[in-house]
């Protein structure tokens, strides 16, 4: 018997005359329906120090800030709309020198958790392979506004537990041993996000 095998055989003798008064709830919420879901989202995401925007337009002026930019294979026509600079699709896939080399990288997401500001690819649709947001220093997001939803547990529900996910909760961002916060150590530094279906017209699909 091991000592995890004994202190819980322990506990069962101990609670065998003597049983807890009440039932321990195992329940936990599964759905939000809160109507400012896309606010809260934005309040976690701004807390986390990423830069939120809001429609084609804002992203269209996020990209003329940008001269090399990496995109996935199948990123949709009308969010590279009016862009002058160098595109490089991940198609051969690009290697980590090139990707270094990228000024951004501009993805979809599979869904986001307005409760935790996260945001969650998958390798699906829009988003490319996990090296692609991982090593450029800018990442630039795009969220659907039917893509953000209240709690974990929903945007679990949308999820292939067999893909491989990326959890993104703000730039990447760690502390040193005096809690000095540096960023861009295991990801990127900068994450923009921007969030279609609220403020524009266009859906973005």
């Amino acid at each position: 018997m091991n000592a995890r095998d004994e202190i819980l055989a322990r506990l069962r003798t101990a609670l065998a005359d003597n049983p807890p008064p009440v039932r321990v709830p195992r329940r936990y919420r599964r759905a939000d329906d809160r109507p400012d879901l896309v606010e809260v989202f934005v309040d976690r995401l701004e807390d986390y120090r990423a830069t939120v925007h809001r429609g084609l337009g804002a992203l269209a002026g996020l990209l003329a800030e940008v001269d090399r930019l990496a995109v996935p294979t199948d990123v949709p026509a009308d969010w590279l709309a009016g862009f002058a600079g160098q595109v490089r699709r991940d198609a051969p896939p690009l290697a980590p020198a090139e990707l270094d080399a990228m000024d951004a990288v501009l993805t979809g997401c599979a869904v986001a958790v307005a409760d935790t500001g996260t945001i969650i690819l998958d390798a699906g649709p829009t988003q490319g392979r996990r090296a692609l947001t991982l090593v450029p220093d800018r990442h630039i997001c795009v969220v659907r506004a039917d893509q953000v939803v209240g709690l974990l547990p929903e945007a679990l529900t949308r999820l292939d537990p067999r893909a491989p996910q990326t959890w993104i909760s703000g730039p990447s961002a760690t502390s040193d041993i005096e809690l000095n916060r540096v960023e861009g150590v295991h990801g990127p530094r900068r994450l923009e996000v921007v969030l279609l279906g609220v403020d524009d017209d266009l859906p973005g699909h």
